[in-house]
């Protein structure tokens, strides 16, 4: 092997090495610790569920209005008065500063036994309610795991293109050295020295550029996860891509499993729950009271000066809407639409799922395609190259043929690793709408 030949080998394995030395001294993030993480810290998620442990709350009986109401009253009041009293004999009786009270208290009970079937249809709305909030979680749980593992391959993408750009470098500061060799010998010109150079300095602005985007990318996960925007890692080499999947299948899961087609469906649920509570005024309404009570009045003058009770109140009652302007009628109607705009707010979220698919399945396949061919394209740049440098070492080819080469074998493995990015990305847009989304 000659001297060149070795100093080039010598100049990639540095470079790999100075790679993989950086990759080990920083913390391994794998996609599933990145997802486990983010579903943990991340502030939608932690939100959405708030909302809907508030949604689980509120399902209860005494919010739908089923149980009675309990109160317990305590009123004390005391008075200190200066009185005068002209007895029927003509007798007055006065007292300077006399003291008064007035004590109640008690307990009371009313429940309303019958509201025209409202108490019912709150309940169940109520229910309604609570798996429209578990929808909106696992939306949003789908949205920020799907924002995760694109974030997450965007970076195994540009990781995969920072090594081309750095063997680019490396290559790039070969041919330097080399064309500084030979015009020292006599066998290049200085314009070949300066050519080199350029590319050179072309070369390090791309990989600098590279680097940027890939700490501004993990900055960007990292705010996902929410967790110190500074924090660094590195993340796995290669894209996984699952290309088994079928339009069929897809279809048949977002009709069961979609969380916004559930949430539209939901919705119109509620809507009708909620016209039925509108149809209850119609109806009487029904309820009993109950309760016990003590007094006690204290007075400093008059014919009684202290007096007390205690006992038992019970009554019903009952009441029926017979005209209040017609607005039972426009309340009804009002619902009556309500429900309309439910149902075509779920015809709408269905026709936009189903183009959602149809268009990412069309682009996903497309990926698939381009993979296969941008593989075929990085690997015959690569053997273009070799044949290349060894033909540029003996000094039979140019420096304008090298180069092409050079640029022709970056831009390769930059294509192929886009489209295995592009194509993983529509695997995860695919299974984000079907509601498949998982490790």
């Amino acid at each position: 092997m000659t001297y060149h030949k070795s100093r080039l080998l010598g100049l990639l394995l540095l470079s790999l090495l100075i790679c993989t030395g950086k990759v080990q001294a920083q913390e391994l993030l794998t996609l599933e610790d990145a997802v486990r993480i983010a579903l943990e810290r991340n502030y939608d998620i932690k939100l959405a569920s708030n909302d809907e442990r508030i949604a689980e709350n509120n399902v209860s009986r005494g919010n739908a209005g089923m149980l009675p109401a309990v109160t317990g009253t305590l009123n004390n009041t005391n008075t200190l008065q200066n009185n005068s009293q002209t007895q029927q004999n003509g007798d007055v009786r006065e007292v300077s500063w006399g003291r008064g009270s007035n004590l109640n208290y008690g307990v009371g009970l009313t429940w309303t036994v019958f509201d025209g079937f409202r108490m019912f249809a709150r309940y169940e709305q109520l229910q309604e309610l609570e798996k429209l909030g578990e929808a909106n979680l696992q939306q949003t749980v789908l949205t920020r795991v799907g924002d995760v593992i694109s974030t997450y391959y965007e970076l195994v993408q540009q990781q995969q293109q920072l090594r081309a750009y750095d063997t680019a470098v490396s290559l790039s500061r070969f041919r330097v050295e080399l064309a500084q060799n030979r015009f020292q010998i006599g066998k290049a010109a200085r314009l070949e020295v300066l050519n080199a150079q350029v590319d050179f300095n072309t070369d390090t602005t791309n990989l600098l550029r590279q680097q940027e985007l890939y700490r501004n990318t993990k900055i960007r996960l990292n705010e996902i996860m929410a967790r110190d925007v500074n924090t660094n890692f590195s993340v796995a080499d290669g894209i996984t891509i699952d290309d088994q999947l079928t339009l069929g299948q897809l279809s048949a899961q977002v009709e069961q499993q979609n969380p916004a087609l559930k949430a539209a469906v939901l919705n119109r649920r509620i809507a009708e729950l909620e016209a039925k509570q509108v149809r209850a005024g119609r109806l009487p309404t029904l309820g009993v009271t109950t309760g016990y009570s003590f007094s006690r009045n204290r007075a400093a003058l008059g014919f009684s000066t202290l007096s007390t009770g205690n006992g038992l109140t019970y009554g019903v009652n009952a009441s029926i809407n017979l005209f209040n302007g017609f607005n039972q009628r426009r309340l009804e109607q009002n619902a009556n639409i309500g429900i309309n705009s439910a149902q075509l707010q779920l015809e709408q979220v269905n026709q936009s799922l189903n183009a959602q698919l149809a268009s990412a399945y069309q682009t996903y396949l497309t990926n698939l395609t381009l993979v296969r061919l941008e593989e075929n394209n990085q690997r015959i740049a690569r053997q273009n190259l070799d044949i290349t440098m060894e033909k540029y070492r003996l000094g039979s080819i140019t420096t304008m043929e090298v180069r092409d080469a050079q640029l022709n074998y970056v831009n390769a493995t930059v294509r192929y690793s886009n489209a295995q990015y592009l194509a993983k990305i529509g695997e995860v847009a695919l299974k984000e709408i079907a509601g498949t989304l998982n490790l």
